[in-house]
């Protein structure tokens, strides 16, 4: 296959967010959203060549998965899972659908409400403070899990990795939570992850 590197205008911009461990986000990036769907077999097959796997889910993100099972799960990764699993629980207690969680202003009330409700996971993770839970979200606003707007987080269609696994998870006989943060360390096993 023949790629034509003239048609691809945003390869620069896209590789460098794909491979820093972010995704990429249909709401947040449009120019690069556009470009990547209208040529996506010359992506795909150029970064494949690369050693990269592009995974376009039609759900609006795109990202670089990775093949290399790790045993070190990194901080963020473990706490924005712990975070999201309790929030999609809580949330599911409150009678909200879990796939309209786009829609869901995660804003002061509610990060003390999830702190109030869940007080002793939080603690054992070190994650019992506001700021903390805070630090992790804008943590998680930076690999394109979140966005902070008008004084509150707002969870993307990224996060939608993190719900079909505690789906999957609910189908089978309840994991462990160090299982369940296993698995999901696999979502973003980025080297160049930050710790917190």
């Amino acid at each position: 296959m023949t790629i034509d590197l003239k048609q691809l205008s945003e390869l620069q911009a896209l590789f460098k967010l794909l491979s820093s461990g972010a995704h990429l986000n249909r709401l947040l990036d449009t120019n690069l959203w556009i470009d990547l769907e209208k040529h996506y077999v010359s992506y795909e097959g150029l970064f494949s060549s690369l050693g990269f796997s592009l995974i376009l889910d039609g759900r609006g993100f795109a990202y670089f998965k990775t093949e290399q099972a790790s045993s070190y799960t990194g901080k963020l990764t473990r706490r924005l899972a712990l975070l999201l699993m309790l929030l999609f629980e809580y949330q599911a207690d409150q009678g909200l659908h879990l796939f309209q969680f786009q829609q869901w202003r995660l804003d002061l009330i509610l990060l003390e409400k999830l702190i109030q409700h869940y007080h002793a996971m939080l603690e054992a993770e070190e994650m019992a403070s506001l700021q903390t839970l805070k630090e992790t979200l804008d943590r998680a606003a930076r690999v394109g899990f979140v966005i902070y707007d008008d004084g509150s987080y707002w969870l993307l269609p990224a996060v939608h990795r993190y719900l079909d696994l505690f789906e999957e998870l609910t189908q089978a006989d309840k994991p462990d939570l160090d299982q369940v943060i296993s698995d999901i360390g696999n979502i973003n096993d980025d080297p160049q992850e930050e710790t917190l």
